[in-house]
C-alpha cells in the first residue's frame, strides 16, 4: 500500500480575503486533492473555489475511482455547480475559477490529474521536475504559437488573461493526465495558485526541495520567498504538497482549508 504525506499552506498576501480553496480525501480504495483559485467582481471569488473543492470531494469520496476520464468528470461537474449557482442568482457577479485535481490509487501506485486554468500541478521525482501542467492562458498560447519564450508566462501585462476557466456556461476547455502514471517512492507533487507559482520559479522550487528537512519545511521556505519577492498587494498563495513516503500513517482525513491572515510584518 503505497503511503503519502500532505501539507498545505494557504495565506491571503495583500487581500482583503483569502478567495483560494484546497482540500483532501484518502482512502484505500482511492484519493483525491484539489485546489481552486477563485475570483469575481463583487467578492463571490471565494464562494466559486470553495464550490469547486466541496463538489470534487463530495463526488470523488461517493465513487472513488482513479482514471482520466474521473478526473475530467471532476472537473466538468465543479463547472456545472458553479454556473448553475450563477444562474439562481444566488451570486452578484461572473465569478469563475481555476482549479487542478490529482487522483491516486495507494493500491496500484498510479496516480491521474486533471487542470483547468492556471492552477498548477508539478511532479518532482529525483528532486527535479518531472512533470508540469500547462496553463489555459493567452501568454500561453503565445507562447505555444512562437511569439514570445517562456519567461513572458510571469512577466507579460497579460499574463493572467485565461482562455479556459470553471463557471463558464461555455464548453469547458480542460487537461487530463493522458494515461494512470505509476508512482515512486520519494515522488513529491506539488499543487498550487498562480499566486504561488507567479514568484518561486521551478529552479526555486527544486533547490528549496533539496534544502528542506520536510515537506512542511519545503512549504514554509517558499512561502518566505514569496513574501520578499510579492508587492504588497499580491494575489492570495496556496500550495498544497503530496510526498510518496516511506511509512504509513493509516489515517482518513477530509480537509478544507481556512483563510490564513498575513500580519502588517509579513509573519505567519
Amino acid at each position: 500500500m503505497l503511503d503519502m504525506q500532505t501539507c498545505f499552506l494557504s495565506e491571503m498576501g495583500g487581500r482583503s480575503r483569502n478567495e483560494d480553496a484546497c482540500g483532501y480525501w484518502t482512502s484505500d480504495d482511492g484519493c483525491c486533492w484539489v485546489v481552486s483559485d477563485g475570483a469575481g467582481g463583487h467578492g463571490s471569488g471565494d464562494v466559486a473555489s470553495r464550490l469547486v473543492v466541496s463538489t470534487v470531494l463530495r463526488r470523488f469520496s461517493a465513487h472513488p475511482r482513479v482514471e482520466p476520464d474521473e478526473a475530467s468528470n471532476l472537473l466538468q461537474a465543479a463547472n456545472d455547480v458553479v454556473v448553475g449557482e450563477k444562474t439562481n442568482g444566488n451570486t452578484r457577479d461572473d465569478m469563475h475559477a481555476t482549479a487542478v485535481v490529482l487522483l491516486i490509487d495507494p493500491r496500484s501506485g498510479l496516480a491521474v490529474w486533471g487542470h483547468v486554468g492556471d492552477t498548477r500541478i508539478y511532479l518532482f521525482r529525483r528532486g527535479r521536475v518531472a512533470y508540469q501542467t500547462r496553463d489555459h492562458s493567452l501568454v500561453q498560447n503565445m507562447i505555444d504559437a512562437g511569439y514570445g519564450s517562456t519567461d513572458m508566462i510571469r512577466t507579460h501585462p497579460q499574463r493572467s488573461l485565461l482562455t479556459s476557466a470553471i463557471g463558464s456556461a461555455e464548453s469547458l476547455s480542460l487537461s487530463v493526465s493522458a494515461e494512470p502514471l505509476a508512482l515512486q517512492v520519494g515522488d513529491v507533487f506539488l499543487l498550487c495558485t498562480d499566486g504561488w507559482w507567479e514568484y518561486v520559479e521551478e529552479s526555486d522550487m527544486e533547490q528549496i526541495l533539496g534544502e528542506s528537512v520536510s515537506s512542511e519545511a519545503w512549504l514554509a521556505s517558499m512561502g518566505e520567498l514569496i513574501r520578499s519577492r510579492a508587492p504588497a498587494e499580491n494575489d492570495n498563495y496556496t500550495a498544497v504538497c503530496v510526498r510518496m513516503a516511506d511509512e504509513p500513517d493509516g489515517d482518513e482525513t477530509t480537509v478544507i482549508i481556512p483563510s490564513t491572515p498575513r500580519e502588517a510584518t509579513g509573519n505567519t
